[in-house]
């Protein structure tokens, strides 16, 4: 089971939609000193994701962080390493469930979920591109964008799963 529990990552959900534009920058600067997660998400414009798509993947880290702070875990800074090896094993995934027949890809992907180490934090990240309408990635920035997401929970569940064992 996860570090982050469902409590709370409905919580840091709240949190964020409570918070005003000054609050939601002064927790941007806390990230800041994870570089790597933010630059994951600032990175997205150079890929063609526009100003307006960019507010769905920062939010989600906005919303992850203050899970992350709010689980009372310690929490190592994610390195480049680990960003790269989890991008490798959500493409590899990606890349074979694409061959799989539609029901098995599904089962496939509800499996995924099921097991996954932080399920609570990855069920938030698909729910809120869902609500934006960017799981079917239907244009290579729109794919960056999903990538980046989902890459974020993976990272998330890869250093909580090593320090929390």
């Amino acid at each position: 089971m996860g570090v982050i529990t469902q409590a709370v990552m409905v919580q840091a959900a709240i949190d964020i939609n409570g918070m005003d534009h000054a609050q939601k920058v002064r927790l941007a600067d806390e990230i800041a000193a994870r570089p790597n997660l933010l630059a994951s998400i600032l990175v997205l414009p150079r890929m063609g994701v526009d100003l307006e798509e960019l507010e769905v993947p920062l939010h989600i880290l906005l919303v992850t962080f203050q899970a992350m702070k709010r689980s009372g875990h310690v929490w190592p800074i994610v390195s480049e390493d680990v960003q790269d090896r989890c991008m490798q094993r959500l493409t590899a995934r990606a890349r074979f469930n694409e061959g799989l027949p539609g029901d098995l890809a599904k089962q496939m992907v509800q499996q995924f979920c099921d097991e996954h180490p932080e399920r609570y934090l990855l069920a938030f990240v698909y729910g809120y591109l869902g609500k934006h309408d960017l799981l079917r990635a239907r244009t290579d920035p729109e794919k960056y964008l999903l990538m980046a997401a989902l890459n974020l929970a993976e990272c998330i569940a890869d250093v909580g799963a090593k320090t929390s064992a």
